[in-house]
Order: structure tokens, then sequence, then C-alpha cells
């Protein structure tokens, strides 16, 4: 066989030689790739040699080393991530105006739920829960979102049917979030599901469709019940203390009175008493003394004309015989001090040839 100039001769052997050099390279750059992994901050990494559990969850944040080739296995678990179950309804585009529809796929009988007293209730909710322990959250119960919600029903129908269709659509809705909540903490602890509840909201709580309108009309008398007792306390509260106010008011104002009239009386009476010791010690003084102080200030106030100077001219005049007769009894009271109450006139029987200076027809006009 003739040998061609272009031939071109192949080594086996080399070929050989590249070959596994090409595939140690790619065997070094995988397992080189392949022993590390990244841990961000809200995660836990599970390591798992050989398909055992190697001890504790990585918590440390960065990269971290493990044998390549499959030997470890890393499971990285979300546990500062809020997750969410939804019962009766679905999110369908969340945000700012959450939108929501009225059944989720699979659970449309999940919300039915039947009460204490024999009724259907409507009842969507939705429970907000963290990964509290990642290797019971993987390893201990499988597959713990539906095991767990499983547990949401059952706990919820149980405490729904512990009360009326009244309790669960008005007043028990908060009372059935935080036994609902109690409960199933309590189960997944039992369970070891590696969860913490955060909360239990129930999102919407209708009567049947059947009934549904003349529910409606029962809470909205309640409300308007509870609308106008609101007001009316409102009215109580602002009208009573009011009232209290002006009645003690009134009290305080009366005992005012009646004390000024007790003292005015109890000057009156000593003044009365004090005339009267004058009285007693020089009668005929102190009644012309008091006869001339009331014709006096009678004429000053009422009198006017030519019978009013003439009275007051013989006021005068007697005022000085008075004079003289109290210059012995000087100790005298005078009867304008202490006088607060209407001043009452004393007449002497020998007075009366004196009356007509009163110039009383005036005062009767």
């Amino acid at each position: 066989m003739a040998d061609f100039p272009n031939e071109i001769r192949i080594n086996p052997a080399a070929i050989n030689k590249l070959i596994v050099g090409g595939v140690v390279v790619l065997l070094v750059g995988f397992g080189v790739m392949s022993s590390f992994y990244k841990v961000d901050p809200r995660e836990e990494a599970i390591v798992l040699r050989l398909g055992k559990f190697s001890g504790q969850p990585v918590t440390d944040q960065g990269l971290h080393f493990k044998l390549p080739f499959g030997i470890d296995k890393v499971t990285l678990v979300e546990v500062t991530t809020v997750h969410k179950l939804e019962f009766g309804f679905a999110t369908q585009t969340p945000g700012t105006r959450t939108r929501y529809s009225p059944r989720s796929l699979g659970q449309a009988d999940a919300s039915l739920i039947v009460t204490g007293d024999l009724n259907i209730a409507d009842v969507e909710w939705s429970t907000q829960y963290m990964v509290s322990d990642a290797y019971n959250y993987l390893f201990k119960v499988r597959n713990a979102v539906e095991t767990f919600r499983a547990m949401n029903e059952a706990v919820m129908r149980e405490v729904v049917g512990d009360r009326t269709i009244n309790e669960v659509l008005t007043s028990g809705r908060g009372e059935i979030q935080q036994e609902v909540k109690d409960k199933l903490q309590s189960l997944a602890n039992q369970y070891e599901l590696g969860i913490k509840l955060d909360k239990v909201i129930l999102q919407d709580v209708n009567p049947p469709e059947s009934v549904k309108d003349s529910w409606n009309d029962v809470n909205q008398a309640q409300q308007e019940r509870s609308s106008m007792i609101n007001t009316a306390q409102a009215t109580y509260n602002q009208v009573i203390p009011r009232s209290r106010g002006e009645a003690e008011k009134t009290i305080e104002e009366a005992m005012g009175y009646a004390v000024e009239r007790v003292n005015n009386a109890q000057g009156d009476a000593d003044l009365f008493k004090q005339v009267f010791s004058a009285y007693q010690k020089a009668p005929e003084v102190t009644r012309k003394r008091i006869y001339l102080e009331t014709i006096g200030k009678v004429l000053a106030t009422g009198g006017s004309g030519g019978q009013g100077q003439a009275g007051k001219g013989q006021g005068q005049a007697g005022k000085g015989q008075g004079q003289a007769g109290i210059g012995a009894q000087s100790t005298f009271p005078r009867m304008e001090e202490h006088r607060t109450s209407p001043r009452k006139i004393i007449m002497d029987q020998d007075a009366k040839g004196l009356l007509p200076l009163l110039n009383l027809n005036q005062e009767a006009k």
C-alpha cells in the first residue's frame, strides 16, 4: 500500500490522554463548584452527609464549604419570612389594593362550617406563620405545609362549632381568632412541625346565601341600635354633669342667701335689744329720739313743698331738744346703724299731732 503525501497519522495513546485529562478537569471543576453554598440572612441551611443530618443547622451568613459529588446535600429554609395559608378565598393580585377571589382552587368547601346551633357559616380566614425549627419542618412530618393546612381546617371547625351563628357573625370573631391561634400552636408543637404562628385573621364571615339579605338587615338594625345607645350615652354625659353643676350652684346660692338673712335678722335683733336696753334706762328720751330720727328720714326722702320744709324745720328743732336728752345717754345706738332690712316707723300715741307732717298721702300714691 502506497504512502500518501498528505496523510495524517493519529496517535491513539495521545487521544486517550487528552480525553482523560478533559474528564479530570471537568470533575475537578464540578467538584470545586459544588463544594460551596451560600446562606442568606433570612435562611438556615440543613446539611445532610450521606443522608444523615450533621447535627446543627447552619445559621451563619455567607459562603460555606461542603463535600462535593453529592456527599453533602444542603437544603435552605427561609426562617424569617412570614408564610400565609388562605381558606375560602385566594389572593389574585397582592399589593396596595389586594384583590381576592371568593374561592381558592380545590378549597371550595373548606370555608363552609356548621355552627353550634346547626347553621352554616361561610368563614374565610388566613393563617400567617414562620418556620421556627428548620430541621423539624423538613424531617419530622412529611409535607409539613399540607399537614398544617389540615390542622387549620380541623381547629377552625371545632372552634366555630362551639358557637352560635350570631357569635360567629358579630361579637365572637376576636375570641375565635385567638382561640384558633392558641390551639393551632399547641397542636403544631405536639406534632413538632417546627412552625410558629404569627396570627389568624378572619377575612370575612357571611351567612348562607339563602338568608344573607335577612342577616344583613338584622346586622344593620343592631348597628343602628348601638349607634343610638352611644348617642344617648354622649347626651347623658353632657346634660347630667351640667344639671348637677347648676343644682349645686343653686344650693350654694340658697345657702348663702339663708346665711345672709339669718345674719340680718340677728343684727336687727341685736339692734332692737340695744334700743330696748336704752329705752329701759331712759324711756322718754329714747322714745323722742326714735320719733325725731324717723320723722327726719321720712321728710328727707319723701317730703316736698311747704309742709315738707315746715316739718323738716320742726324736726330740726325737735332734734335739738333730743340732742340734750341724748347727751345724758351718749351710748345709745343709732337706728340707721346695722339696718339692712326694710325700715319700720315706730309711732308713739302722743305723736298724733305731728302725723300731717309725714306727708303720708304722697307715700300712699
